[in-house]
Parts: structure tokens; C-alpha cells; sequence
């Protein structure tokens, strides 16, 4: 991830701060000095913040509050998700939680708001 889209992750982070709870889900490899292979993060194509966002239940649920699984795929202005990353984030929201791609704090923020929206929806 290139400092552009670092800055950004750490924008969304503070943007959405108020109604999630995310965490930076670094991805990939590393050999250490015997040449065993040490794999880090989530999995393969999981998004760069990942973590829930909390949601108070209709009254018919007494009222409880919830966190829904959410993960955000970060990518600068013209940056493009690879098969993978779609991959996840269309798992993620096909099975109740939030997944979506940004490119700014503003982008994650509607996001959230749209997908908090549609579960009043329901």
C-alpha cells in the first residue's frame, strides 16, 4: 500500500470512528531466516480495514445493540481492486455484513450510511 492510500486508510478510520470500530488487516508473506514462509492477515483478498460497526436492534429485539461484521477495501483515485478483494467484499455483504471499496474518508462514510440505512429498510 503506497502512502497515498495509507493517508486515506487513515482518514476513513477517523471519518468513521463515530459508528465502527476498524482495524488495518495487513495482507501477505514473509520468509524469515531458516526459509520457512510466515503468512500474515485475514485472508487473501480481505480488506485493508476490517472490523464491525455497531447497530442498535428493532424493539422486537429488545433494544439490543449488535456489531456487523465490516470491512473496507481502500484504494487511491484511480487504484482497482484485484478478483480477490471484489471477491470478498461480495462475500461479506451477501452473508449481512458491510463490504465496500473507498477512495476517501467522504466515499466510506456515505457507504456506511447508505448500508446502516438499509437494514431500517428491511
Amino acid at each position: 500500500m503506497g502512502t497515498r492510500e495509507t493517508a486515506i486508510t487513515n482518514k476513513i478510520r477517523l471519518a468513521l470512528a463515530e459508528t465502527s470500530r476498524l482495524f488495518r488487516n495487513h495482507v501477505g508473506m514473509v520468509r524469515d531466516e531458516n526459509g520457512r514462509v510466515h503468512t500474515f492477515g485475514l485472508v487473501k483478498g480481505s480488506s485493508d480495514l476490517i472490523g464491525w460497526t455497531e447497530v442498535t436492534v428493532t424493539p422486537e429485539m429488545v433494544g439490543r445493540s449488535v456489531a456487523i461484521f465490516t470491512a473496507c477495501e481502500v484504494k487511491s483515485p484511480r487504484g482497482r481492486a484485484s478478483e480477490e478483494q471484489r471477491n470478498f467484499i461480495d462475500r461479506v455483504n451477501a452473508q449481512g455484513g458491510i463490504a465496500f471499496l473507498a477512495r476517501s474518508a467522504d466515499e466510506a462514510r456515505s457507504c456506511i450510511n447508505d448500508a446502516l440505512e438499509g437494514l431500517n429498510d428491511d
